[in-house]
């Protein structure tokens, strides 16, 4: 019963986290990647695909993690469990979104097209 609940407290917080921050990286993502690439349509097309690899590694780990879940017997191991869980995950999409932007920071030059 506890593992249930705790199953669905992580996919509907993690879930939202996932395409809330997703969702507001792709718009303020436009304008930076428009400074850095002066195409347009080069700029969306890679704004789509950074979004569409963001989601693909984000809810795959979701996924992958629901399997190694161990068996939760009180409310204070399911807190414990889903808390710690959705921590490593906005932990994750921390990393992501700086790795991100440091790389498009150093390849600015490359990627800087008239």
């Amino acid at each position: 019963m506890y593992n249930i609940v705790s199953y669905l407290l992580f996919l509907a917080i993690s879930s939202y986290i996932t395409v809330d921050v997703g969702r507001r990286c792709f718009n303020s993502g436009k304008i930076y990647l428009e400074y850095l690439i002066k195409d347009k349509d080069f700029c969306l097309t890679v704004n789509r695909i950074l979004l569409a690899s963001y989601y693909l590694l984000n809810l795959g780990y979701i996924a992958i993690n629901l399997s190694f879940w161990n068996k939760i017997s009180n409310i204070e191991e399911l807190l414990t469990s889903v808390s710690t869980r959705i921590g490593i995950i906005v932990l994750i999409l921390c990393a992501l979104h700086f790795t991100n932007i440091t790389t498009l920071y150093l390849l600015r030059k490359k990627l800087t097209i008239k």
